[in-house]
């Protein structure tokens, strides 16, 4: 079984930043991609962010561009998402995915393999 576990999410003001984590394990674990997504109360999953691990290039939806960094430890299975300048439209809980194969792109969620329980952030006026 392969394990997918969020972390850092939590409550603050517009303005401020967070910074999630995601730690992957399972037997013979490994992937090409790892990603970032979120949902609102009454919307759809939307992407955020997804990271290439043999190349490091990175993709991001174009609202959080700029404000939002992915980064990780392939070594360790572990991503991160640094969010700054949180708004209230981010409130939503964030999850994290892990893609077996190689995608021909990052931002489809039917692609991913792995998903984890995810992660809530609330952002105040």
């Amino acid at each position: 079984q392969v394990q997918l576990v969020e972390s850092g999410g939590g409550l603050v003001q517009a303005g401020d930043s967070l910074r999630l984590s995601c730690a992957a394990s399972g037997r013979t674990f490994s992937s090409y991609a790892m990603g970032w997504f979120r949902q609102a109360p009454g919307k759809e999953r939307e992407f955020v962010a997804a990271i290439s691990w043999s190349s490091g290039y990175t993709h991001y939806a174009e609202s959080v561009k700029g404000r939002f960094t992915i980064s990780g430890d392939n070594a360790k299975n572990t991503v991160y998402l640094q969010m700054n300048s949180l708004k209230p439209e981010g409130t939503a809980v964030y999850y994290c995915a892990a893609d077996r194969n190689r995608p021909l792109r990052l931002d489809i969620i039917k692609e991913y393999d792995y998903w984890g329980q995810g992660t809530q952030v609330t952002v105040s006026s």
